[in-house]
């Protein structure tokens, strides 16, 4: 599996988490891992449980770059996508940040509203801008 891959399944997890607030990380991931119809890898399992382990952090850096929007009105597509996103500017030294911001627009793209991207896009530069990251 490539990394765009592992990335889409990464960004389908925590989309689930999302959805199912009620259960724990380890939950989802063991029940997509039994019954998942996708492969997850060494990279899926570190970004999606990353991304539980950075949750204040990057919670913090998503509501503080959500400039005229609050966290709870970005659907829950757009909030799994920038949180990955996120993460893997943080986190992930092996991934630019460029790539990073086009990989999420590419998974806004294709799972989100129409023009969903422009606005992920947005949030994620500024991200990218207030982490000094390139």
């Amino acid at each position: 599996m490539n990394r765009t891959q592992a990335r889409e399944n990464t960004f389908i997890l925590l989309y689930e988490a999302e959805c199912r607030s009620d259960e724990t990380a380890l939950e989802i991931f063991e029940y997509a891992s039994e019954f998942g119809e996708f492969e997850i890898n060494d990279y899926v399992k570190t970004v999606f449980f990353g991304v539980f382990e950075r949750r204040k952090e990057i919670d913090e850096l998503i509501e503080k770059n959500l400039v005229g929007w609050n966290k709870k009105r970005v659907s829950p597509i757009s909030r799994a996508i920038i949180s990955l996103a996120t993460y893997e500017m943080l986190a992930v030294e092996d991934v630019p940040t460029r790539a990073a911001i086009n990989e999420a627009i590419e998974l806004s793209k294709k799972y989100d509203d129409e023009k969903t991207y422009v606005f992920v896009n947005g949030v994620l530069n500024a991200i990218a801008e207030e982490l000094g990251v390139k």
